[in-house]
């Protein structure tokens, strides 16, 4: 199955070079590409991606206000993509709050050309890319740097979970892949994947990377600890 991707960059080069990387690949189709947030909207409206490569920082409309557009449709659009934000480090802020309007994760915009494409794989799979090590810690200092406003709230939806799947939770924002979360817990890796499935269905999550977000908001895991 071809994933179908946009890239939305304000520099020209940028789109280009990471429109030659994808598209060389069998299984992936660029559909698209926009030089601002708006060009970026229209574009996942009207090409209907699996994915969105989209910057942070672009004039017109920024990538987080594109991403919370793409990521909230209006009533009657039922696509909605999977978005990818493209940062480096001194955006870290507006990644965080990417990733809690429902991105699926984030990729450093110097990133070696493999991890582009793996990324973009993983993301349309449906999984967040929040493996990394640099993700996990980029994450935590997120939490860590502004107060939790639901967290009496989130903290209450905690209780609906069963101890084995808080236990998946924290593993899960701690930044564990399934398999090793399978490994530490003795579980087979699709035992996991149910006690997966079911935290975010009980806790109205979209996918991974909110998951993460919910665990620091609950105070489950203390930012400075993953």
């Amino acid at each position: 199955m071809t994933i179908r991707v946009i890239i939305v960059d304000d520099q020209a080069m940028v789109r280009a070079g990471f429109a030659a990387l994808l598209a060389a690949q069998p299984d992936i189709d660029v559909v698209g590409e926009a030089s601002d947030g708006r060009q970026g909207v229209e574009a996942a409206r009207s090409a209907h991606p699996d994915v969105v490569l989209m910057d942070v920082r672009m004039p017109e409309l920024d990538g987080l206000a594109a991403a919370r557009e793409i990521l909230s449709p209006p009533p009657g659009v039922t696509h909605r993509p999977k978005v990818l934000m493209l940062t480096t480090f001194d955006v870290d802020d507006y990644v965080y709050e990417a990733l809690r309007a429902g991105a699926s994760g984030f990729l450093l915009k110097d990133a070696p050309p493999a991890d582009l494409i793996a990324a973009v794989r993983v993301v349309a799979a449906g999984e967040a890319l929040l493996a990394p090590s640099v993700t996990r810690r980029l994450i935590a200092d997120f939490a860590a740097s502004r107060p939790a406003p639901r967290r009496d709230t989130a903290a209450l939806r905690l209780n609906g979970l069963t101890p084995r799947e808080t236990e998946v939770l924290e593993l899960i924002a701690r930044g564990l892949s399934n398999q090793e979360i399978a490994s530490g817990l003795v579980l087979a890796e699709q035992t996991v994947k149910t006690h997966i499935g079911r935290v975010l269905a009980k806790l109205d999550l979209r996918d991974r990377a909110q998951a993460v977000v919910f665990a620091y908001e609950s105070g489950l895991v203390t930012p400075g600890t993953a």
